[in-house]
């Protein structure tokens, strides 16, 4: 089995990768798992300056690693170049402040002396999301090495040159060879690897099923898990907001990542008072975002990261639409054939509709109108 990078935005193939089978796996984890037991006795001032050794790299590579965020996943290049900058400070931060954070707290006993001492679980686990490739792993794997644990990374199956770049990153820094290892796995050996009783941990972005799938699999094992899953977050405006700014605020709070966010806000409730001055200013700041070449600096959006992404938001919209609800902006497409999907606004939004009940995942934004504060309140 291989893993295909495919640039979503022109459909070409970026390179292929060939896969993990279980025995490969287990391979890795037992390494990686060696590794933890002297990793682990490394002091916090030697983890500190490899990290930010990797602080380092990232910076002096900028133009590289946005580039292959952008040219795997699709994210225009200023998002990615801000990705990666984000990746930099969160390893600057854990350098910094990790010797702090894991220092041994004492405590106030009746006889004898007592502290709280932080202790690493051990080899710990990522599944890993394909719309913030560099961002999600390093917001995991920053405090996870300075705190003395060893990873493994599973990352998303579209974004494997992602997933490889960041391995080297941290060779290149002057980790141990198998103090961060990717798994090019797919999600059905994701079990395996959490059950492998060398794993001590797992954490996982990504969708409500996913994360119930990888809990169930930590729980029956009694495996600590972190989660982070899906959402649509309320975006509300009341009659005493500065309406302009409130719109291009939302615009943009909707099509970051070309709508590919859990935290972007994805259900504007706005008062009814406000509500045609507020529509009418966000639909000219949609209007005049410009889609294109994601590598184009002037690009404000591009393409999904794959093309069944596009057809799932499709059905989401054609089955709402069907169901009563109304587009405000935008034209569903009769087909879909490429990663593209147009905005969007729908509105006439009720339980039972998908755009209602569900997460959409793409840069389609649904408003809902309301007389009173605590109405959106009650909506939201």
């Amino acid at each position: 089995m291989q893993f295909r990078s495919i640039n979503p935005f022109t459909g070409q193939i970026i390179g292929t990768y060939t896969s993990h089978d279980q025995n490969d796996a287990d391979q890795i984890i037992n390494l990686v798992y060696g590794e933890f037991m002297n990793w682990k006795s490394q002091s916090i001032i030697y983890r500190a300056k490899l990290l930010r050794s990797v602080a380092d790299i990232l910076l002096g590579n900028i133009d590289y690693y946005s580039a292959s965020i952008t040219l795997e996943m699709g994210k225009v290049i200023r998002e990615s170049r801000a990705e990666v900058e984000k990746c930099a400070r969160c390893c600057m931060y854990y350098s910094d402040n990790a010797g702090k954070m894991l220092h041994n707290e004492p405590l106030v006993v009746s006889h004898g002396n007592a502290y709280i001492r932080q202790e690493p679980l051990g080899v710990i686990l990522a599944v890993m999301p394909w719309n913030f490739p560099f961002w999600q792993v390093f917001r995991f794997a920053a405090p996870a090495l300075m705190a003395g644990n060893t990873c493994l990374l599973k990352h998303a199956s579209n974004v494997p040159r992602c997933a490889m770049d960041i391995e080297q990153i941290f060779i290149k820094a002057g980790y141990p060879a198998n103090a961060f290892r990717t798994l090019l796995i797919s999600s059905g050996q994701v079990e395996h690897v959490i059950d492998h009783p060398k794993v001590a941990a797992v954490t996982l972005t990504g969708s409500e099923l996913a994360g119930s799938q990888v809990a169930s699999a930590a729980g029956r094992n009694l495996k600590k898990s972190v989660l982070e899953l899906g959402g649509s977050d309320p975006f509300i405006v009341l009659e005493d907001a500065d309406i302009e700014k409130a719109a291009e605020t939302a615009v943009k709070a909707r099509m970051i990542n070309t709508g590919q966010s859990c935290i972007a806000a994805k259900r504007f409730i706005i008062q009814k008072s406000v509500a045609n001055n507020f529509t009418k200013r966000f639909i000219e700041c949609l209007s005049g975002m410009q889609y294109g070449d994601p590598m184009q600096t002037e690009t404000d959006y591009g393409t999904l990261a794959r093309p069944d992404l596009a057809r799932e938001i499709a059905v989401q919209v054609r089955n709402s639409i069907d169901k009563g609800a109304r587009v405000l902006y935008g034209k569903l497409p009769e087909t879909i054939d490429s990663a593209y999907f147009p905005p969007m606004i729908l509105t006439d939004l009720k339980p039972g509709m998908p755009a209602n009940d569900e997460e959409i995942f793409g840069p389609v934004a649904c408003f809902y109108f309301v007389e009173t504060a605590q109405e959106a309140v009650e909506v939201s």
